[in-house]
């Protein structure tokens, strides 16, 4: 340990000063009956109180929509994530700050980190908010990403997808999610319209060499303030237009895959110094290749499946993080497979938790023999197509017995696992 260095007043040095801040912040419990800010109101806030109110927590959130999913369940200030003044409020009410997505004012982030204790910081936002510092930063961890290039302009793009190849994926630098703010080049006379269109956003671009994947992959590693880090089970995910469908666990990959895609998830968290959840989506290759995809430093849709299957679900795991409590074990106890519930998906979904039918299966039937639906409707106001509306867990001994019956239900017509 460094010996104490003094000025030569006897009075302690800048440097010395903050070392001590961060100390004590590393050190810093917040124990079950305070209350923890959530800026963000959606789902996933929702779902983080339901579990932190289980510990002891109160919560209180910050969304501009009157009686938000998180809103419903907790108590709410109904202002822009760009409010200044409600984002004081929001500190005042708070013993901690976190967040549930990724796009946060950058602004309010750095006042509430002033005003409060918001143990996730505003680095790794302001990394994970940006393609470019989210590739470089996975790659100083030692990960592998797509090739990669940079582009400001429409001539650096055609340069750039001769040296990539055809197809290659454009994308926003910031912004951006379910398929949003990317664009598949599939030939050179799509570069032209790709730049023009994408160029809207105002942002900086990146190319993505294509990866001819044979799985999306998917790991939640948690990381406490004390550097404790815990990583759920890997999930194979199915994707149907851009959004994220279903959530397979185990993974269909074999053990080798499993513990290198946990090692990466584990060490990506620690060389970033992450607190709270970090989801690390990767593509598996048929030679046994990882490359990190996407990084979201928030509970996420792919670990959802852990509200039933594991020993600690994700949300309470994040709450233990950020409070900086010690961590749970995130052992699985069944197969599952998450299978999103979408605008078009929730009336039916609706009538089976009243009635027991699943679509086309009745109570009772066979196909229901195997697995146990656990169903989790989010509250939102308004159903819309490809909107997330909820998510059913099917827990079974055999991931195939659920995968059967997602099938077989027809809610989720033509949307293959």
């Amino acid at each position: 340990m460094n010996q104490t260095s003094h000025t030569g007043n006897g009075a302690l040095d800048k440097g010395e000063i903050h070392g001590s801040e961060q100390s004590k912040r590393l050190e810093k419990v917040i124990p079950p009956g305070s209350t923890i800010g959530v800026l963000g109101g959606g789902q996933l806030g929702r779902m983080m109180t339901l579990a932190g109110t289980n510990l002891g927590y109160r919560f209180v959130t910050l969304d501009p929509t009157p009686s938000s999913p998180c809103g419903q369940v907790a108590e709410q200030i109904v202002a822009g994530y760009d409010d200044q003044e409600a984002a004081k409020k929001l500190a005042e009410r708070s013993d901690v700050i976190t967040y549930e997505f990724e796009n946060v004012d950058a602004g309010v982030a750095a006042l509430l980190e002033e005003l409060s204790h918001v143990p996730q910081g505003s680095r790794l936002l302001y990394t994970t908010q940006h393609r470019l510092r989210e590739k470089r930063a996975v790659e100083a961890a030692g990960a592998a990403v797509a090739p990669y290039a940079e582009i400001g302009s429409e001539q650096e793009l055609r340069e750039a997808v001769a040296r990539l190849g055809i197809p290659s994926v454009l994308k926003t630098a910031t912004g951006g999610y379910d398929g949003k703010g990317q664009w598949v080049i599939r030939s050179e006379a799509e570069i032209g319209t790709a730049y023009a269109e994408l160029s809207k956003a105002g942002t900086e671009l990146v190319l993505e060499q294509f990866i001819p994947f044979v799985k999306e992959l998917s790991v939640i590693a948690a990381r406490s303030p004390r550097g404790e880090i815990r990583t759920f089970p890997v999930a194979e995910n199915i994707h149907v237009d851009n959004i994220l469908h279903a959530s397979i666990v185990p993974a269909r990959i074999d053990q080798e895959v499993q513990r290198e895609a946990e090692r990466l998830a584990s060490r990506i968290a620690e060389s970033m110094e992450a607190v709270g959840l970090l989801a690390v989506e990767m593509f598996l290759t048929g030679d046994g290749r990882i490359y990190v995809n996407e990084l979201a430093p928030r509970p996420h849709n792919s670990g959802h499946y852990t509200m039933e299957a594991c020993t600690t679900s994700q949300f309470e795991q994040h709450v233990r993080a950020v409070c900086n409590l010690p961590l749970g074990e995130a052992k699985l106890l069944t197969p599952v497979v998450m299978v999103n519930v979408l605008g078009e998906h929730v009336e039916a979904v609706t009538e089976a938790v009243a009635t027991g039918r699943w679509g086309e299966v009745e109570a009772g039937s066979t196909a229901l023999a195997n697995v146990v639906p656990k169903v989790h409707l989010y509250g939102k106001a308004g159903s819309a197509a490809k909107r997330k509306m909820g998510h059913v867990n099917v827990l079974c001994s055999d991931v195939q017995d659920a995968v059967d019956f997602i099938q077989q239900t027809t809610i989720w017509r033509n949307q293959l696992i």
